[in-house]
């Protein structure tokens, strides 16, 4: 008896498996999630710089400040601000709407143009106004 051809799994992506926007979504929520995880433990350094006092805390201060900080900041900035809409969009299909093919979709792009408005916006702020100096 000769077996047949199984079909492949859709999680082999790549040459087997087009990317969508829904498993890029997918994707990027999870990853996100680490480097949020990450950025808890460089609150953690900030809250300890605090307690530790000026000095500490201005080292903190003028490694926040240059760029590499300020790029370290803007990318804990774009994944909180996508990982919180993502999460919402979430929730919304939790309530048993949007949860169709072009609902999935216009939600996915609307989550990545509010992401980028949101993280530009939160960015230009925070740098401009005396945050990360």
């Amino acid at each position: 008896m000769s077996q047949r051809e199984r079909p492949l799994s859709p999680f082999m992506l790549g040459s087997l498996y087009r990317w969508q926007i829904t498993s890029l979504m997918s994707f990027l929520h999870r990853a996100t999630g680490v480097v949020l995880s990450v950025g808890a433990f460089l609150l953690a350094a900030w809250l300890v710089a605090v307690m530790r006092g000026p000095e500490a805390y201005s080292t903190f201060a003028a490694c926040a400040g240059s760029i590499a900080g300020k790029t370290v900041l803007a990318a804990f900035v774009i994944a909180l601000v996508y990982h919180f809409l993502n999460g919402i969009r979430h929730l919304v299909w939790d309530a048993g709407i949007g949860f169709s093919i072009p609902g999935l979709y216009k939600g996915g792009y609307l989550v990545a143009a509010l992401t980028v408005i949101a993280s530009l916006l939160i960015c230009y702020f925070g740098f401009t106004m005396g945050g990360a100096a």
